[in-house]
Order: structure tokens, then sequence, then C-alpha cells
């Protein structure tokens, strides 16, 4: 069979249930690690799915992201990506990123530890103080993340509840109508400028502060749109994955009890754990942000000619046997880790350590404040989020 007349796959195969990873990748990872998806919008494409494949397809140079402007980009969600830092490739990408880096340190980030202990400390007080059942995401998961993103670029934590509102734009697929994802883009955009003008008239200590004097001491490192568009995207991105992956972090504990009976007894186990959940959870619905190959490269035993789209699933990656052992076990004890749950090349997540830290303090705060914490209801009336880029919950009624 020659590489065009390969079957055609609709994809995503199924819809998602859960945090369920779809045991068809498994069939491909053996079968036909390189296949051929449509998905719901854009041009065909290749789906690589082993872990080897996947970290080429994201890590090789003469795969780009830059090569997607112009192009109908398959995709999930009915808008194209317009720009930015994610449609970059180096040198471009590089002077971009390299404005933001320096916030994001391991060392920076190792600052921020006991404010966030201490956020999240006070919101497990509250919590208590009310009294079970209370709603995880809503109580905990959400204004955890949120406040210390805020803090970090300089933004007003009163004003939470209007950008995480507008952040759903972003990881949102039908959740939202083409008209509404508009308007929400346009608002966080909007409100990034003002608080932008307002940092050139007052100046202050954050990241967005920083970013005016660059933009304004040297106008070629950094355009107006670059700056709003690259902090509305720190913004919205610095919480809302991590928004969705306490919950889901806390629902496979919950239903893993002999490893969270394991982490209770060795909370040190905690770093660790985080980074095995990372693996585990398989965060998005889909695989997307296709790379084009700049050239013919053999990938998977196929040919993938010059100008063709590839994307990697990190999801399956994650669960390749030829790398993990027992991949489809939670381990938290897993030593050698090296999941591909922050991405990998040029575009890892700039907000992996910081993500790490939020992770981890979530986790030990609960473990720590909340020994008994259980399921206020049966596992099967919890509200799963529908219609976005990732999989979480909507609501997390919980007791301790």
């Amino acid at each position: 069979m020659t590489d065009t007349q390969r079957p055609v796959r609709d994809y995503p195969f199924n819809a998602p249930d859960r945090l369920r990873l779809d045991p068809f990748y498994a069939e491909l990872r053996r079968t036909e690690p390189l296949t051929r998806v449509r998905l719901p919008f854009g041009e065909e494409a290749w789906l690589a799915t082993r872990y080897a494949d996947v970290r080429t397809v994201l890590g090789d140079p003469r795969f780009s992201r830059a090569a997607s402007v112009g192009r109908d980009e398959p995709r999930i969600t009915p808008r194209q990506i317009e720009g930015g830092i994610l449609s970059m490739d180096p040198p471009e990408h590089t002077r971009l990123r390299r404005l933001v880096a320096k916030a994001f340190t391991a060392r920076r980030v190792e600052q921020l530890r006991p404010r966030a202990r201490e956020i999240a400390d006070g919101l497990v007080d509250r919590m208590v103080e009310a009294g079970p059942p209370a709603d995880l995401v809503e109580r905990f998961a959400t204004p955890l993340p949120i406040t210390v993103i805020c803090e970090l670029l300089g933004v007003p934590v009163t004003d939470q509840d209007r950008f995480h509102v507008w952040s759903e734009a972003i990881v949102s697929t039908t959740s939202l109508t083409p008209e509404q994802i508009k308007s929400y883009l346009d608002s966080l955009w909007a409100y990034m400028a003002g608080l932008i003008a307002q940092r050139r008239d007052t100046p202050t200590d954050d990241l967005i502060s920083a970013l005016v004097r660059v933009r304004d001491e040297d106008n070629d490192r950094l355009t107006e749109q670059e700056m709003v568009r690259l902090l509305a995207g720190l913004l919205a991105a610095g919480h809302e994955t991590t928004v969705t992956q306490i919950p889901n972090f806390v629902y496979v504990l919950l239903t893993h009890p002999d490893q969270l009976a394991q982490l209770r007894a060795d909370p040190d186990l905690v770093p660790t754990a985080v980074e095995e959940l990372m693996r585990y959870v398989p965060l998005g619905v889909a695989s997307s942000f296709a790379r084009y190959a700049l050239e013919d490269i053999e990938l998977g035993g196929v040919l993938v000619r010059a100008g063709e789209p590839v994307i990697g699933s990190v999801a399956s990656a994650n669960r390749d046997d030829e790398v993990f052992a027992e991949p489809d076990t939670l381990d938290l004890t897993r030593s050698a880790n090296p999941h591909m749950g922050f991405g990998h090349g040029v575009h890892h997540c700039i907000g992996a350590q910081l993500a790490r830290m939020e992770l981890q303090v979530a986790v030990a705060t609960l473990i720590d404040r909340l020994p008994g914490l259980r399921f206020a209801g049966p596992e099967e009336d919890l509200e799963w989020k529908s219609g976005l880029l990732v999989r979480g919950l909507k609501r997390m009624p919980v007791a301790w």
C-alpha cells in the first residue's frame, strides 16, 4: 500500500470519556504509528502516535509551526490561530520567548512557592470553615492558579471572574459560538491593552511593567500588538490548564485509592507523583497545532512530503511501552519519567516550572490538610466539561 492509499480516519477517534485514553492509540502504535487523519476543520494530516516520532515532530526544526500561517491548518476548533508566538519558528519565536522567560525560571518560581502555599492554605481554611460539601473546582482549583498568575503578571485578582470567562475562548471547540469566541478574545485583548496603558502611567514591579519598558525603549524588539497578545496569552494559559489539572489529578488519586494511600503515607513523593500524573492524564481531547514538513522526511516508516502537516499525540506518546514500563498503570513512584506533558522543543510550555510548583502545592496541601478527602457523592454524578480542547471537571463536590 502506498502512502496516498492509506485510509483516512476521522479524528478524534471517539468522543472523550472522562480521562480515559482511547485504546486505539495503542493499536496504532503497534501497527500504523503514522496514520492519515481528518480533523473537524482544515486539511488532512498525518498523526504520529509513538514517543520517538512525536518527539521528532515537536523538536526537529524541519517541522515548522510558522508554515501553518496562510494554510487551512488541521484543527478541532472552527477558528484558526491568528498568528502569535504559537505560530512562530526561531528566530522570531526566540525573540518573544526570551522577553518573558526570566519570569518563569526555576529560581523565580521557587521564590513564589511560599506565597502559593499561603494562598492554598487560605482556600482550604475557607472550605473547612464553610463545611462540606464543597466544589473543589470553584473553591480551590480555580482561585489558586489565578491568584498566582495575577500576582506574577500584575493583574488585579478582583478581575478574575471576567478574564477567566474570556479565557474559555482560547480552549473552546464547540462550547462557544464563533461570535462569542470573537467577543471574548476582543474583550481579553482590550482588557490587557488597558492594563498596559496603566503601567505606562504608573509603572510597578511586575511582568507587564517590564514588557512595557522593553517595548518603549526598543520598538524593534516588541510591537504593541505582540505585547498585548503575548500578555493575554500568558494570563490565559498561565491559569487555564492548571485550573483543569488540579481536579483531574484529585480525580485520578481518588479513583486509585492504593496510590493515594501511598502518597498520604509518604508526602515526599509529591514531586514524583505530579510528574506521573502529568504523564498519565490525557489532558487534551485530541492533538492539534500541526507542524509542516519543510522537506521530505521519513517518519514512522512513512515518507512525509514537504508541505504536509503532521500532528503529534502527546497523550499517546506518554503511554508508549517502548519508553514507559506498564504505561497504562499509574505508578506514583515512577522515577524514570521523560513525559511530554508540557510539550517538547522550542514550544515547550514556558510556564512548566510554574505549573509544576502550583500542582505540587495543590496536591501537598490537600493531602496534608484534608486527609479524609473524598467524593461528596457517586462518582458517576460528577460533571465533566464539554466542547473544549481539554478534558476536565466542571464541578467536583468533595467532602472530608
